[in-house]
């Protein structure tokens, strides 16, 4: 096969793709980026300071994906030392909805969930997050930024028991461990 000069080849460049979209791991800073609340509020991941950040990431198709996590979370939540002591990043990967008029149906929509809830559920319209920590368009994401600001825990897909009990210990860890 006759190579261009300058030219990559399809395997090249499918693999500068994959490596583009490796989720961020853990040691690693949390990822910059930002997205929208439901009323278009900014949120960006490096203002949160100081306590661990629990990023799920997913679209309409994933939301059950990891429902069993989102079961012991809630149980965890319970008490307001949790629900105070960590910073909870519901986002949603809305960017094939970035359009009008869907993009108002789906704000609609996030605001209430958001309520039903009781928590913020963020937007990604642009996919600025999605590509910045990596995560997997079509699938629930899980990312645990320490109080350092580095990443502690990433997860693609459906969490298995002990990735999920490993994601809770290192949670638990930094909410009652001393600073």
């Amino acid at each position: 096969m006759k190579r261009l000069p300058g030219v990559l080849s399809v395997a090249a460049l499918a693999l500068l793709a994959s490596h583009a979209q490796a989720l961020v791991g853990a040691g690693a800073l949390r990822p910059a980026g930002h997205v929208y609340d439901a009323d278009d509020h900014t949120l960006d991941l490096r203002s949160i300071n100081g306590k661990p950040i629990l990023v799920l990431y997913e679209d309409k198709d994933s939301a059950k994906v990891n429902e069993p996590l989102k079961l012991e979370l809630g149980r965890l939540a319970k008490g307001d030392r949790y629900r105070t002591a960590v910073a909870l990043v519901p986002i949603a990967d809305v960017q094939s909805f970035d359009f009008w008029p869907v993009r108002g149906f789906v704000k609609d929509a996030i605001r209430g969930e958001s309520k039903k809830q009781g928590a913020t559920i963020y937007c990604d319209w642009d996919g600025n997050l999605q590509r910045s920590a990596g995560f997997k368009r079509g699938t629930s994401s899980v990312m645990l930024i320490g109080r350092d600001a580095r990443v502690l825990f990433s997860y693609e897909g459906a969490l298995p028991p002990d990735q999920r009990d490993r994601l809770i210990t290192l949670l638990r860890s930094e909410v009652e461990s001393p600073e």
